[in-house]
């Protein structure tokens, strides 16, 4: 792994991170030209710095926890700019947002008790999840209204990657970080197994 990379993919991955008390300010503010322009570009990196990452193969502990944070926060950022943009379809959506939280909310308690931190899976169904909460996101705020279809899209998708990495909570008794799915997290259970039954391994 090549310094000059990693310090690049986490540099953008920071870059998230630091732009989101930005953004909250400029959606507060009612600057919304700036604020969904900003915006865009912070998902972007995501797809940029996901790119990056895997071409250059620069893998690590921190910058997969901090690339899980800055995802997060970037996603909540949006979600703050929906509601203060298009209160009336959060009111009238919210139950299927409430359904999301909860499923959010089981997921992270069952790392907290389990690991004593949250999950940085990065599973391929999170990753289709996130292109999908993106595309409604971005959207919401250069359409005149939310697109109903792609709201409908990422919240079956989100929810479907909240019960897998949920599953794979009680899957893996140890935290492991870019685990891609159910079937890779079986694997690595075997194999666990596999070295507590053979201590020679």
């Amino acid at each position: 792994m090549h310094k000059r990379s990693y310090y690049m993919v986490n540099g953008i991955t920071f870059y998230r991170l630091i732009a989101a008390p930005f953004l909250l300010f400029l959606a507060f503010s009612e600057q919304l030209v700036w604020f969904k322009c900003l915006l865009a570009f912070s998902f972007l990196t995501d797809a940029v710095d996901g790119f990056l990452a895997r071409k250059y193969r620069v893998v690590s502990i921190m910058g997969a926890k901090m690339d899980s944070v800055a995802d997060d926060l970037t996603v909540l950022v949006a979600l703050v700019g929906l509601f203060l943009y298009h209160r009336e379809f959060v009111f009238r959506e919210y139950h299927w947002m409430l359904i999301l939280l909860i499923l959010f909310l089981l997921q992270v308690s069952a790392a907290l008790i389990r690991y004593r931190k949250l999950t940085s899976f990065h599973t391929y169904l999170a990753k289709v999840a996130a292109v999908a909460q993106a595309l409604f996101l971005i959207s919401s705020f250069f359409l005149k209204s939310p697109s109903l279809l792609l709201f409908y899209l990422s919240i079956v998708l989100t929810a479907a990657d909240l019960v897998e990495e949920t599953i794979m909570v009680w899957l893996l008794p140890n935290w492991q970080a870019d685990v891609k799915g159910i079937q890779e997290a079986l694997r690595f259970r075997r194999g666990e197994n596999q070295s507590r039954r053979d201590p020679e391994n």
